[in-house]
């Protein structure tokens, strides 16, 4: 039987008929959140399969993501990003432009999902899902940045690829076993942070190499005298 929206907004999020408290509740968001850094529309098409067959019975603010039509419009856009995030160099302007879609979703879901809980605590849970997927889609373009150069396209596809199941099967995951995904985000957060100083330094040396080699003297134009 379905929740209504007043039953839902009395009760907190339920997995297989089961309350969440509110630790399992933050630990579902973080997450979607960083499946969110990765792949939106694979975290929403996801989530809201899961609460439209039942799955997961979602807050009356997230009712919205069940609804067919905008199920439909997320597995639509993850079928084109499928596509263009596999493009080498597109894909770059592609994730680039997607930081003012990843991020600002992640946190409206994050709101929607912790409704149930203080005002407080709901803020600081938004802002921590916004600093996860922050994380994971810089991540994500340090490593396509690394990758895009390479003359062949089967290691950016295979990345994209990845990136795609991980955001499909940790969004579920989440859903399954919330705390063990917190761990397995928290791994994902170390690697990730470890990445982007790799690609930072990397860019640091490349900018400081390029420098030094326009700022090196130049040879001398004066003519050398004519021998005796």
């Amino acid at each position: 039987m379905r929740i209504s929206g007043s039953q839902a907004a009395a009760f907190p999020l339920k997995i297989d008929g089961m309350d969440l408290n509110e630790g399992q509740l933050i630990s579902l968001v973080v997450g979607a959140s960083f499946a969110a850094g990765l792949n939106v529309y694979a975290m929403a098409g996801t989530l809201g399969l899961l609460g439209h067959f039942q799955a997961v019975h979602l807050p009356a603010a997230l009712h919205l993501i069940e609804n067919p039509w905008i199920i439909a419009v997320s597995l639509a856009m993850f079928v084109l990003h499928f596509f263009a995030d596999k493009i080498p160099a597109f894909d770059l302007l592609w994730n680039t432009l997607h930081t003012f879609v990843r991020i600002p979703l992640a946190a409206l879901i994050a709101y929607g999902a912790t409704s149930q809980l203080s005002p407080g605590a709901q803020v600081a849970t938004t802002a921590l899902a916004g600093v996860i997927a922050a994380v994971a889609h810089t991540g994500k373009f340090a490593a396509r940045a690394a990758v895009t150069p390479s003359p062949e396209p089967f290691s950016n596809a295979a990345l994209s690829v990845g990136e795609d199941t991980v955001a499909v099967g940790l969004t579920w995951f989440a859903t399954v076993h919330p705390y063990w995904s917190v761990v397995i985000v928290a791994v994902l957060l170390i690697v990730t942070v470890i990445l982007i100083r790799m690609f930072a330094k990397a860019v640091r040396s490349l900018l400081a190499r390029g420098m030094s080699f326009w700022r090196r003297p130049k040879p001398s134009q004066t003519a050398a005298p004519p021998a005796a």
